[in-house]
């Protein structure tokens, strides 16, 4: 038995034996507090609460909201919060940057703490979003509030490791991800279900059930169970039936704050609303003239396709605007994603050029302009894209710029949504055209050119598929000068523009025209003209409208055939030439004369014919080959040959010949006068084998002075 231990004042250990320790355990504390909870929940009344202490709360959730300095709940996070804690199904509409994070974070706490959640029970908690940004941000605010909670979350998105998310699937409690991601754990990863799940999150509905989400929502639900908790949100809340039908819902309660007040806006009301009209060609002016206007602002440039974003990005890169610049599309690499929304996190003064992934949800600090470059689709798309500016009671401007053709069905839709939108203009003095430094920098990088004429065709294809016709006019747009705005000489050809004009009824669009002005600089002081020759004659005016414009004949594969074969045109043919470059009529290619019988006359190739010829060859060229070796090896043996009677020739005469010429010995002494009795001359043939015994032993009867003599002769004194 365990006894009960006390400390003196010292704190050394004294021992009372016999009683055991009594011991007030954490999970008795949590109980109670559970229970206290519960009993508070049927009592919420929301007009009642003017902090999160108003709420009947977790010290821990209450301890992580102080933490992150969140004191006095928004409408929407009042009403959520209450009907949420009620176990009811909630669908959350509300302006931009009202603070519908929390709104259903708070819930996901509160219900996993009631019911002592634990990392065994597996997931009790799921939410889903669009965008993988929205997802990494929702992500952090949990990790922030819930910091003292012991729930284990996951953030399962696109671009990250897919094998070390399987190996912990099953370990998180609440699981934030994108529709695509998710579907694929469910079918991929075996440990992973959804059964125990308790609450299911939608943030953004209205995106996550449209068209493009529809396949892959239908099949996530159907592996989620029907007995759970729905929460919906979004600042465009979707109240279809079909949608609401699929999701399972039961009475869901509709919070829309914004909708009780006596004016119904969608927009904050410390938003400004404004456009400009501006042709399709001068819009990389305008945005160029905008930024170096507005160097120490932080501003969002929303296009309508990435390529065009990052045609932009690239090419103001180059032109070097004098602010920071950042691109957020779908088509980086996660890391560079989450790097870009950072590094836009962080700074005061930059321009983020973007598309619609960062219109929804995302929570910058301090933006001051949003400029929607390229026309929204819709008054719901233009409403998330300005809501990224004036949040938390905070000022912003929006500005929409809109072509000519586009601003009548643009201002009718943001009409209906209640949304008055004043028109500008912009003074021509403050415009800096940056065309010709950008045609000098597409002549100079290829890759910048190729860019560029992706982005042409991206924004083409994007207004060809927009499905508001009223807006998006085809027969309407300027392409040729939307190209040169690009830097680009000549327009691309766009095929699916024209299959596109053809299936409408629309005239095919007419050619480039004829006249093109370059601007060398900024100022435009210097211009040169590129026009085409003119005609050797000149052809009247009345003859040049009767004419029509002669349409160029397309010739097919089939029709190409049949004019070569009436022709008589023998294709595949090679020409060859003699020495003296005459060309050579007939030339038999064939080495054998197998087959070439001309006496009989068939109607097409004879096989067996053909066969036995082709054999043949195949032996003549073995054959060939065959010689062709022997002459490599003699030619090889014959080389080896020369090259060591060389080498002997070169040995012969390093040692001598007896070919050499005697050598010069005049400068040696006279033996005679040497050698006065001659015994060197006289010695017979046995004594040639040891000359120099007896030359040593002649040498030993010279006296000094006469060895002496000797050695002095020797040496030429």
């Amino acid at each position: 038995m365990v006894k009960n231990i006390k400390y003196d004042k010292k704190k050394r250990f004294k021992k009372v034996s016999g009683q055991p320790i009594k011991k007030e355990t954490s999970t008795r504390k949590e109980d109670e507090e559970i229970e206290k909870l519960k009993s508070a929940y049927e009592f919420i009344n929301p007009r009642d609460i003017t902090s999160f202490d108003d709420l009947p709360l977790s010290l821990k959730t209450q301890k992580g909201l102080k933490s992150c300095k969140y004191n006095t709940p928004t409408e929407i996070q009042k009403l959520s919060i209450a009907h949420a804690l009620q176990g009811k199904d909630v669908l959350g509409a509300a302006v931009t940057g009202s603070g519908k994070t929390l709104a259903f974070l708070v819930p996901i706490l509160e219900v996993l703490y009631v019911k002592k959640w634990t990392k065994l029970d597996g997931v009790g908690a799921l939410v889903i979003t669009p965008t993988r940004e929205l997802a990494y941000q929702i992500f952090e605010t949990l990790k922030k509030i819930g910091l003292y909670h012991d729930f284990s979350a996951g953030l399962i998105i696109g671009g990250k490791n897919l094998k070390f998310e399987r190996k912990r699937m099953d370990q998180c409690n609440i699981i934030i991800c994108t529709p695509g991601r998710l579907l694929q754990h469910m079918d991929e990863t075996p440990l992973f279900n959804c059964d125990s799940m308790q609450i299911l999150i939608l943030d953004e509905a209205d995106r996550c059930l449209d068209m493009g989400f529809q396949t892959t929502m239908n099949a996530i639900i159907e592996n989620l169970p029907k007995i759970r908790q729905t929460l919906l949100f979004s600042a465009t809340q979707t109240r279809s039936v079909k949608d609401l039908a699929r999701l399972s819902l039961v009475d869901p309660t509709y919070v829309a704050p914004h909708e009780q007040q006596a004016t119904v806006k969608a927009t904050p009301d410390n938003l400004t609303h404004s456009y400009v009209v501006c042709e399709l060609k001068n819009k990389i002016t305008m945005l160029w003239s905008f930024i170096k206007h507005h160097k120490k602002s932080k501003i969002m440039v929303f296009l309508a396709s990435c390529k065009q974003v990052k045609y932009v990005y690239e090419i103001f890169s180059k032109l070097r605007p004098g602010v920071s610049l950042l691109a957020l599309y779908g088509t980086l690499s996660q890391d560079r994603r989450v790097s870009v929304y950072n590094d836009f996190m962080e700074k005061s003064t930059v321009v983020l050029l973007a598309t619609d992934i960062a219109s929804r949800g995302l929570d910058f600090p301090a933006v001051n302009w949003v400029v929607q470059l390229d026309c929204p689709e819709d008054a719901v798309a233009y409403i998330h894209r300005a809501g990224r500016t004036a949040r938390f009671n905070a000022s912003g401007e929006n500005l929409l710029v809109v072509t000519p053709s586009e601003e009548e069905g643009i201002l009718s839709e943001l009409k209906r949504r209640n949304i008055s939108v004043e028109c500008i203009s912009i003074d021509d003095k403050f415009m800096f055209s940056p065309h010709a430094k950008i045609e000098v920098l597409l002549s100079k990088f290829h890759e910048l050119k190729e860019s560029a004429q992706r982005a042409f065709l991206a924004y083409i294809k994007s207004i060809v598929l927009m499905k508001n016709k009223s807006i998006f006019k085809v027969d309407s747009l300027d392409i040729d000068g939307f190209a040169k705005s690009l830097g680009l000489v000549t327009t691309p050809r766009v095929r699916f523009l024209e299959r596109f004009r053809k299936r409408m009824g629309l005239p095919k669009i007419t050619s480039a025209p004829k006249e093109l002005d370059f601007g060398l600089n900024d100022s435009d002081e210097e211009e040169f003209v590129v026009k085409t020759k003119p005609q050797e004659e000149s052809i009247p005016e009345e003859t040049q409208a009767s004419q029509k414009p002669v349409k160029p004949k397309i010739i097919s594969k089939a029709s190409a055939a049949k004019m070569v074969l009436k022709r008589k045109i023998t294709v595949n043919t090679k020409v060859k030439f003699d020495d003296e470059g005459e060309q050579v009529t007939s030339i038999n290619t064939r080495h054998t004369d197998f087959g070439q019988d001309t006496s009989e006359t068939f109607d097409g190739i004879d096989l067996q014919k053909a066969k036995g010829a082709m054999l043949e060859e195949d032996k003549y060229d073995q054959e060939r080959y065959r010689e062709i070796l022997k002459a490599k090896k003699k030619a090889r043996k014959e080389k080896q040959k020369k090259r060591q009677k060389e080498a002997d020739e070169e040995d012969q005469d390093d040692f001598g010949s007896e070919s050499d010429e005697e050598p010069d010995l005049s400068w040696l002494p006279d033996p005679d006068n040497v050698y006065a009795s001659g015994s060197l001359c006289e010695s017979s043939e046995n004594e040639k084998e040891e000359p120099v015994k007896k030359k040593s032993k002649k040498n030993k009867d010279l006296s000094l002075n006469e060895a002496e003599s000797l050695a002095l002769e020797l040496i030429g004194q």
